[in-house]
């Protein structure tokens, strides 16, 4: 390994640390998500200070420069800006792209969640070309140098041409080996998560919020777990309909709240695009917890247990703090599924609670 390659990989541990040791403020701020491309985020790491010498541009004395008196005061000097622009160069906070497959690992370790136990219901096959095998023919671009040294030596000391004082080593055709592939068939495990999220007059800008920002990091680290992924989006307040992601984060209603319109929306989703016996499933659902009755807070219960928990991985219920909600649905919902393995539920009061959620939802390695 050379010197820059060296240089280059430990940069990269003095990043992943820096980020490991401030991943909680990451997860609470939503600057990630605004940062994200295809494949990477760009993080920003003031912290870290490259190396540099500062020379002082008027050789003025200062503290341990001349003779000082005992007792003398050392205040704060004058500035030395003049008030007009300069050309001088600033201190820039320095912005890191890291892969989302590694913020994900990152996430994996601080968090320590375990690897998800898919199901390996439905399976994309992939056909990946692998250099496995040994030919006599082929490219010279694919040729195998240690493999044709060694045939031509072999040759060469058979024949009796070989001198090892001078042991000049020339192949011929007939000692050329290149590297043959074959195409390997991988199952690749798919998945799919549904989000459903309460967009009535209830649920403010804040708590929208909090909801963009705990998705970002579940899709982060389920995509890490599954080759393929679909997401779909569902909002209700009195009915529900399926949504795209802008509409989902930014929409906003007046009306009251039906939470089963949103079961019920979700389990007519999966029975027309996921069959259960195909897919991994993960249901996400944010709300305030507040519900219009307690008779379809029974029938969300009925379809719960009757036809989205044995269909699913994991079922997974947020419930963001709203002044205006009452908080009933998440005390409700705890009594009824109180030991169910499919079901995991979180109190999100903040944006400081996402850190501690996401290792609620995720951390049972389902």
């Amino acid at each position: 390994m050379s010197r820059i390659e060296q240089d280059h990989n430990r940069f990269k541990q003095i990043v992943r640390g820096k980020i490991k040791k401030n991943l909680r403020k990451y997860i609470t701020r939503g600057e990630l998500i605004g940062r994200q491309g295809k494949d990477l985020v760009s993080i920003p790491l003031p912290q870290i200070d490259l190396p540099r010498f500062v020379h002082d541009p008027k050789q003025a004395g200062g503290v341990g420069q001349g003779e000082g008196d005992v007792g003398a005061v050392i205040g704060v000097g004058e500035g030395e800006g003049d008030g007009h622009a300069g050309d001088a160069p600033g201190h820039h906070v320095l912005e890191v792209d890291v892969p989302l497959e590694e913020l994900a690992d990152i996430l994996g370790e601080e968090l320590e969640l375990p690897a998800v136990r898919n199901k390996g219901r439905k399976n994309i096959v992939s056909a990946k070309e692998r250099y496995t095998g040994i030919a006599t023919s082929g490219p010279e671009s694919l040729r195998h140098f240690k493999r044709t040294y060694k045939e031509a030596l072999k040759r060469q000391i058979a024949s009796g041409t070989y001198n090892a004082i001078d042991p000049l080593i020339v192949p011929i055709r007939k000692d050329k080996r290149y590297r043959s592939w074959k195409i390997h068939k991988q199952p690749e495990c798919n998945a799919a998560i549904i989000y459903m999220m309460d967009v009535s007059g209830s649920m403010g800008e804040e708590q929208k919020e909090i909801v963009r920002i705990e998705s970002f990091w579940i899709d982060t680290w389920l995509r890490s777990q599954y080759k393929g992924i679909e997401v779909r989006y569902i909002v209700h307040d009195a009915e529900a309909r399926e949504v795209d992601q802008e509409t989902f984060y930014h929409t906003r209603e007046s009306g009251g709240t039906v939470i089963s319109s949103a079961y019920k929306m979700c389990d007519r989703l999966i029975a027309r695009e996921f069959p259960h016996d195909e897919w991994n499933l993960y249901l996400f659902h944010f709300s305030d917890g507040d519900n219009w009755s307690q008779g379809d807070t029974e029938e969300c219960f009925t379809i719960l247990r009757d036809r989205l928990l044995p269909m699913t991985n994991l079922f997974c219920y947020g419930q963001v703090e709203s002044p205006y909600g009452t908080g009933q649905f998440l005390t409700d919902l705890n009594e009824k599924f109180p030991n169910d393995e499919r079901l995991a539920t979180s109190q999100i009061e903040n944006k400081d609670a996402i850190y501690g959620s996401i290792k609620d939802f995720l951390g049972r390695g389902r």
